[in-house]
């Protein structure tokens, strides 16, 4: 989690939507980084634990922003990420699952450890489900992200390739891809709004 004062902005990193590359690039405007342990810190807990205390020390009521992606390709990134050699004999691999029975498990009521994904919603939402960051992007549309953050921090901003998931056979049976978008219905719902409105969606409003 980044706090930009000059650009009144806050980055809410969402897990597996490219949150090193973004960090990396936006560090050197930073003027507030939280330590790693909080890198995913969600918008509810800056809202309740963070912005009161900008407020009353700086007077700063940023706007927050992140980066929402395909819950199916979330998931996909999470098998791949657990899929590395170097966790061969952990809880969380994942090498000897079939990308299907890692969604299964992470549908399932007890999930096991290498299932545990946690949610995109959950990152983003206010405590009664409403969206909580004012300006979301889709991980799939790199160039919208890239125009607006130009806007705020200038067109030097390029996004470096960090912690890319090495290649993976990950496909999904029909019966189970129906069950994810319905377990996952709001990222479902916002991401489809997401892709239709050109990759942004503007909710400065807030």
């Amino acid at each position: 989690m980044q706090v930009f004062f000059k650009q009144s902005l806050a980055y809410i990193a969402v897990p597996k939507t490219g949150t090193t590359a973004i960090e990396q690039a936006l560090r050197p405007q930073a003027m507030l980084a939280l330590p790693n342990r909080f890198k995913h810190m969600t918008a509810g807990q800056f809202r309740r634990r963070v912005a009161p205390f900008l407020k009353k020390e700086f007077e700063l009521e940023p706007q927050l922003f992140a980066v929402l992606r395909d819950p199916e390709d979330h998931l996909r990134s999470w098998y791949k990420y657990r899929k590395r050699p170097k966790l061969e004999g952990k809880p969380e691999y994942t090498g000897g699952l079939s990308f299907d029975q890692f969604v299964r498990d992470v549908l399932s009521d007890a999930r096991p450890p290498h299932a545990r994904t946690g949610r995109q919603w959950n990152m983003i939402r206010t405590r009664d489900q409403g969206l909580a960051v004012h300006h979301l992007f889709a991980y799939e549309a790199q160039a919208a992200l890239m125009e607006v953050l130009g806007w705020h921090f200038g067109d030097g901003i390029t996004l470096p390739r960090r912690n890319v998931s090495p290649p993976a056979e990950a496909d999904l049976e029909p019966e189970t891809r129906a069950d994810l978008l319905a377990a996952f219905r709001e990222e479902a719902e916002l991401h489809k709004r997401l892709m239709d409105a050109g990759g942004y969606l503007d909710n400065s409003g807030l």
